[in-house]
């Protein structure tokens, strides 16, 4: 038997509801030691890796050492900082690390001139000011860090956004069925295995429909309503 207009649009916003609950309890799994939301830092863990992979010349317990800058940036990426403000602060925490000692490590990752950069490092803690050459090689810099800092970002949101996507399609799933099951042992009509497979249908479609199901659901009963006034049917 087939669904009406209102029926299946009933049904859509349903399974966008669905989807938009699961996507709920994946949010509060942060309460978890961060749960879903580390998802994705690894990358931006790999890149400090590279950029920081020790502390010489930087004093201890300073803001800049690796460790330090790790878990600010963890703070923030848990946070939901925006993109803008993240990649802000992680490089100027990076930059803030140049020294004569860290100054081949961040030239070898950047590929600028090791020599030339320490010379600039030298010179910014003194506060004179830049030959060409140097502000060539520290402008090259910055842009090379940006965009590794850029690159690292994208796969790491890119990550946590698929795991967010995953997780909350499990979940779906999960709660779909549970309904399913409570359908089963206390309705006759629902004691059958498509009722099962409708249900595990309703929860892989929940989070794909979540933010659309009321403008779909709309749409379904407005196009219904169209076709019926234009067959001349009330």
């Amino acid at each position: 038997m087939g669904l009406s207009p209102t029926e299946l649009a009933t049904a859509v916003a349903a399974i966008g509801a669905l989807g938009t609950a699961a996507f709920g309890l994946v949010d509060a799994t942060k309460a978890l030691w961060g749960g879903v939301s580390r998802s994705g830092f690894e990358f931006i863990s790999r890149f400090l890796n590279l950029v920081a992979p020790n502390d010489k010349g930087i004093p201890h317990g300073s803001a800049v050492t690796s460790s330090a800058i790790r878990e600010t940036l963890m703070g923030s990426w848990l946070n939901g900082a925006s993109p803008s403000d993240f990649k802000s602060t992680a490089k100027s925490l990076i930059k803030l690390r140049l020294n004569s000692e860290t100054a081949p490590d961040l030239a070898r990752c950047t590929g600028v001139d090791a020599e030339i950069l320490s010379s600039v490092a030298a010179i910014l803690d003194s506060g004179k000011a830049l030959t060409q050459e140097q502000l060539n090689v520290y402008g090259r810099f910055d842009l090379l860090l940006s965009t590794m800092i850029d690159r690292a970002y994208q796969r790491a949101d890119q990550r946590y956004r698929n795991n967010c996507k995953a997780f909350a399609c499990v979940l779906a799933i999960t709660l779909a069925e549970i309904a399913a099951w409570s359908l089963y042992v206390s309705a006759p009509e629902y004691r059958d295995g498509a009722t099962f497979l409708f249900a595990f249908i309703a929860g892989l479609l929940a989070t794909p429909f979540a933010p659309v199901a009321k403008d779909l659901a709309s749409s379904i009963g407005t196009a219904a309503k169209a076709i019926q006034a234009a067959k001349g049917k009330p």
